[in-house]
């Protein structure tokens, strides 16, 4: 049972809409449209949010509005009249929980690129280059803004046709705010230097859009009151903004943004990630609130359930976002009013997701791989309707902890049989980064809930195919990981020192540091960050034309951030192509794809190598030939329905399995999306 004197599940009266409690999903783009329609995936996706508790879910981020603001995120094309039966869907599959729906409407202006979609000019206030998507737009002229105006109204008369509550408008780095911004407008017109002058136009979409919507429908703003930017719009003229959106008379919330997003770095100030404070712009909006006197909506980093309690009792918001934790566990208010608060999946601030659509792919959170798979994963697993099974999973990494979670829900005996004294594998070794100690919530979670499904876990047990098959299982699944692989080099493989080495504490850092990382994703860039933290002086080589591809441009900020201060050398383009002993100096013998003839070397006292891992299989080909389906899986019934495991041999007595780094070198994602979706058809 809850307690009814909890301040996040007290209703809210927004206007005439009722909102059941305080927490919302704020509007993100999870790239999940078809067509740039919300058709199955990205209905499902708000459904099972609304399932699970929320009061309202903010959809699209951001819904455009016109032709000439191409999708840059697989955004929603609201300047389309057929997009009015899906989202009606969509809000149907919501409101059968009594969760509200709104959506957010925009115009990209500068924050897309002009080589998409229908190839139109891209505009802004005035041409000022946004350097993340690097086109250089065109100023608005009379016209365009005369167009897009009424481009907001026919949008906002779509939203509601379809049944949605409310819609809200984004002005924090696309066309409105672009306006308001010092930055970003340079105009001597109507529409430039004075504050009055700057938000002129979106008072005329303001306008507009009441007009074509009536004044009960609900419209609210999410808008940057303050860019934290010397050169950019500042807290008085921000805070000012507010206040006149608000006296109005014209919208009916503010949704509170600090900070500018024109470069990745800027970007994870307004969003912070892993190692960064939490919820810390809440304060900031409580003042907008106090100021304004509007109702305000805010989130930024407010990943737990304490954080956004103390929003709301302490009356610095009205309604709480907290959408990335929503991302991790959808069903955040539900385990609330179960007294279940301790069983939340927390957000480890991995921002996995976020860095995937920003890097062209959709949303998927690092840990929750049910989160955009609402169609074939479910977040809750049933118990199984048949017979119930002895499962041996051998290896407590990522992968081998989400197959014990997920079997021993459906019911099954598991036993899982870990070589090292603690479970986690690659996880804890990440979580070694100071900053990115919040990464081990994947494995306590995983832990806590093994334990209440009653689930025995065996450490310091490096298991042989005897110890397994002494378990009599019916089900194995071998998890056992992966160990560091050298890359290919004409010699002095027995000269350099791995990745995991350096994090895990097994290799002081030398005085000077050659780190060549050929994987591109964290280990390799945590491994130079370590080291030069310690004082190393340390170059990063890759034979990349950009480095750590693997890794998004939110979780690169940091180590960059890092590698300046302790002034790392960067070099991309370049191979290792061996290492050999000089005295008591290593020289690193460098080489091109580029132009085969070029060499160059490098004399430092150690040799940091990151290619990925090789699969810890030989348990795995010891256990193949005793098995039923003799390791087999059947890839096209896995994704499309049936039996996955084909009896290939009669004589054998159990099914098995491979799921992880066990299989190829891959990331924790993959693992956990492994362990998943092969034991749920064990």
């Amino acid at each position: 049972m809850f307690s009814t004197n909890d301040p996040l599940l007290q209703p809210y009266a927004l206007k005439h809409l009722t909102l059941k409690n305080r927490v919302m999903s704020t509007s993100h783009e999870p790239a999940y449209s078809a067509d740039g329609m919300p058709k199955e995936r990205y209905r499902l996706y708000h459904a099972e949010k609304a399932r699970g508790g929320m009061a309202l879910t903010m959809t699209a981020g951001s819904a455009l509005v016109s032709r000439d603001s191409p999708a840059a995120f697989g955004n929603l094309h609201a300047y389309k009249d057929e997009i009015v039966p899906w989202l009606s869907e969509l809000a149907d599959a919501c409101h059968e929980h009594d969760c509200k729906v709104m959506i957010q409407l925009t115009h990209l202006g500068r924050r897309t690129g002009w080589n998409k979609a229908d190839w139109l000019p891209v505009l802004s206030a005035s041409p000022v280059r946004e350097p993340a998507h690097r086109a250089f737009p065109k100023e608005a002229e009379d016209w365009d803004i005369e167009r897009i105006v009424a481009d907001y109204a026919s949008a906002a008369q779509r939203m509601k046709a379809a049944g949605l509550d409310g819609i809200e408008f984004e002005a924090y780095g696309h066309l409105l705010d672009a306006f308001w911004s010092p930055a970003t407008n340079r105009r001597d017109d109507a529409y430039g230097g004075s504050l009055e002058n700057r938000i002129r136009f979106s008072m005329q979409v303001l306008d507009a859009v009441r007009e074509a919507v009536g004044k009960e429908f609900i419209v609210g703003i999410r808008m940057v009151a303050d860019e934290d930017w010397d050169k950019g719009l500042s807290r008085d003229e921000g805070v000012e903004i507010a206040r006149c959106i608000a006296s109005s008379g014209k919208v009916d919330f503010l949704n509170i943004i600090r900070g500018h997003i024109e470069t990745d770095a800027a970007l994870t100030d307004v969003i912070p990630i892993a190692g960064m404070r939490s919820a810390p712009h809440l304060d900031f909006a409580g003042d907008v609130r106090a100021q304004a006197g509007i109702p305000v909506f805010h989130a930024a980093r407010i990943a737990d359930v304490a954080t956004a309690r103390h929003a709301i009792a302490t009356g610095k918001l009205d309604m709480v976002g907290m959408t990335r934790a929503h991302i991790a566990d959808p069903h955040i208010v539900a385990r609330v009013m179960a007294g279940e608060e301790h069983r939340i999946r927390p957000c480890v601030g991995a921002t996995y997701c976020l860095d995937r659509i920003y890097e062209g792919g959709e949303v998927l959170c690092i840990h929750n791989a049910a989160t955009g798979r609402e169609a074939s994963i479910p977040h809750v697993i049933a118990r199984t309707g048949g017979q119930t099974k002895r499962v041996v999973v051998v290896g407590a990494g990522p992968a081998g902890l989400e197959a014990a979670r997920v079997a021993a829900e459906r019911g099954h005996g598991v036993t899982v049989l870990e070589a090292a004294s603690q479970a986690g594998g690659q996880v804890r070794l990440a979580a070694l980064n100071p900053r990115r100690r919040e990464l081990i919530g994947i494995v306590d979670w995983r832990l806590a809930e093994l334990e209440r499904l009653g689930v025995e876990i065996r450490t310091n047990v490096w298991a042989e195919a005897a110890d397994v098959l002494a378990l009599a299982p019916d089900v194995v699944v071998v998890a056992t990981g992966g160990m560091p692989q050298l890359p290919e080099l004409a010699q002095g493989d027995d000269l350099v020192t791995s990745s995991w080495d350096v994090i895990g504490g097994g290799v002081v850092p030398a005085e000077s540091v050659l780190v060549y990382d050929d994987n591109g994703g964290h280990p390799g860039m945590t491994a130079a960050e370590l080291m030069a933290v310690a004082g190393s002086t340390v170059e990063l080589v890759s034979p990349e034309r950009f480095f750590a591809p693997e890794m998004g441009g939110m979780n690169h900020v940091p180590y960059m951030a890092a590698f300046h201060r302790h002034g790392v050398l960067v070099t991309i383009n370049t191979r290792l192509v061996s290492v050999h002993r000089d005295g008591n100096m290593l020289v690193a013998v460098l080489g091109s794809d580029f132009d085969k003839r070029w060499r160059a070397e490098r004399r430092v006292q150690q040799v940091v190598v990151e290619h990925g891992t090789a699969p810890n299989d030989d348990l795995y080909h010891a256990l193949k030939p005793e098995s039923r389906n003799l390791g087999a899986v059947d890839y096209e019934k896995l994704v499309a329905g049936g039996p996955v495991f084909p009896d290939r041999n009669p004589e054998g007595g159990f099914t098995l399995f491979r799921i992880g780094d066990a299989v190829a070198s891959r990331n924790i994602h993959a693992a956990i999306y492994d362990g998943i979706r092969l034991t749920l058809r064990a």
